[in-house]
C-alpha cells in the first residue's frame, strides 16, 4: 500500500525530465508485484534487472484485461473494478483499482491541463447505453466532472433530446462555456432529431467514439462533418480513452491528440509486435503511469502515427481486432 501512496505523490509532481525514471521504477515494480506481467515476461524469456530504458520495455496485450485480473500486488485487496463496454455475449475487460477517487481527481487533472479551470463550465453529459450499465469508467468520470464543475446546470442526458437542447440554448449567454461530452452515436442522433437548434458560442462538442452497433460504422472525419454544422463549430473536440487506461488524451479538432504528461506513445511494427515502428506508423502501444493499480505498459489495438510535432492520430482498429464499444471509429 505504501508503494501505490509513493508512486500517485510522484505522479502528481510528474515532469517531462521525470518520467522516464518513473517509467523505470514502476516498471521494475509490476514486473515483480504484477502476476499477470511477471508470467508474461517469464513466458517472453525476459529479465527485468536487464531493462534500463524506457524503449526495452516490454507491452502487455490488451486482451489480458479480459481473461485475467490485472493487479499489482495481491489479488484479494482488488475487488472493485471498471469493465469495458461489448455487445451480448463478449467478453468484456476489467480494470481493478483501490481507489476510485485517485482514478477521478487524475481525470480532472488532465482535463484541467487542457481546458482550465473546470468551474469554468457546464458539463452536459449525452452518454445513453453507457448510462444503462454499470461499470462504466467514463461514466464514473463525466459524473466527477458534473460535480466538480459546482453548476447547478450540468447534468446528464438520455434521450430528452428537446430537454438537452433547450438547456445549451438557456445558457447561451453565460459566462460558463458548454462542454457537451457525447457518445458518437447518440450525438448523431441529436443531430437527426428534427430539433431546431440555435448554437451558442460558448459551446465545445466532445465526442468519445462509439456506435455500439447502433450505426453503421463511420470514418472520423464523416461524423465530424455532421456534427460541426448542427452544433455551430468550426471543430469536434474528442477524447481517447479506454477501460485499460487511467489517463486520456484530447483533441481540440482534425483528430489529433496531445498526448498527456502522464503518458507515451511508441508505435510497434504491425508485422512483428515485439520491435518499433520505423516510421511515423504503426500498432500503438501506451505507457499509462496513472495505471499504478495494474499495468502500465499495453499493447492497444488501435493503429496509429505521430505527427512532428508529436501530436497522435487514432487511424482506426488493426484489422482482424473486434470493434470497441468505445473505440474512435475505424
Amino acid at each position: 500500500m505504501q508503494h501505490f501512496k509513493s508512486f500517485w505523490n510522484d505522479l502528481r509532481k510528474l515532469t517531462p525530465d521525470s518520467f522516464d525514471d518513473f517509467a523505470l521504477r514502476l516498471f521494475q515494480f509490476q514486473a515483480c508485484e504484477n502476476k499477470v506481467y511477471t508470467n508474461y515476461l517469464s513466458a517472453r524469456e525476459i529479465d527485468p534487472k536487464k531493462i534500463s530504458t524506457v524503449e526495452e520495455i516490454p507491452f502487455l496485450p490488451i486482451q489480458f484485461f479480459k481473461n485475467f485480473k490485472v493487479v499489482s500486488g495481491s489479488e484479494d485487496q482488488f475487488s472493485e473494478f471498471f469493465s469495458s463496454s461489448g455487445t451480448t455475449g463478449m467478453i468484456t475487460s476489467r480494470h481493478y483499482f483501490l481507489n476510485e477517487n485517485e482514478y477521478l481527481d487524475h481525470t480532472v487533472s488532465l482535463f484541467q491541463e487542457e481546458y482550465g479551470s473546470i468551474k469554468d463550465y457546464h458539463i452536459l453529459a449525452l452518454l445513453p447505453a453507457y448510462l444503462e450499465r454499470k461499470g462504466s469508467s467514463l461514466v464514473s468520470m463525466a459524473n466527477h466532472w458534473i460535480q466538480e464543475s459546482g453548476s447547478p446546470y450540468s447534468g446528464f442526458y438520455l434521450y430528452n433530446h428537446q430537454d438537452l437542447i433547450s438547456r445549451i440554448e438557456e445558457l447561451a449567454q453565460d459566462q460558463r462555456k458548454i462542454l457537451l461530452l457525447g457518445v458518437t452515436f447518440a450525438l448523431l442522433d441529436l443531430v437527426e432529431s428534427g430539433i431546431k437548434f440555435s448554437p451558442p458560442e460558448n459551446l465545445i462538442v466532445m465526442e468519445t467514439g462509439g456506435m455500439k452497433g447502433r450505426r453503421k460504422e463511420m470514418i472520423r472525419e464523416e461524423v465530424h462533418e455532421v456534427l460541426k454544422p448542427f452544433f455551430g463549430v468550426s471543430e469536434i473536440h474528442s477524447e481517447y480513452g479506454m477501460t485499460e487506461l487511467f489517463s486520456q488524451s484530447y483533441s481540440k479538432g482534425q483528430g489529433k491528440y496531445k498526448i498527456p504528461r502522464t503518458m507515451d506513445v511508441i508505435l510497434r511494427d504491425l508485422n512483428d509486435p515485439f520491435s518499433l515502428a520505423e516510421g511515423q506508423r504503426g500498432g500503438i502501444n501506451i505507457i499509462d503511469l496513472a495505471n499504478i493499480h495494474s499495468c502500465a505498459f499495453i499493447e492497444t489495438q488501435d493503429l496509429g502515427s505521430i505527427d512532428d510535432l508529436g501530436m497522435l492520430e487514432v487511424l482506426g482498429r488493426i484489422d482482424n481486432s473486434e470493434i470497441r464499444g468505445c473505440n474512435l471509429l475505424v
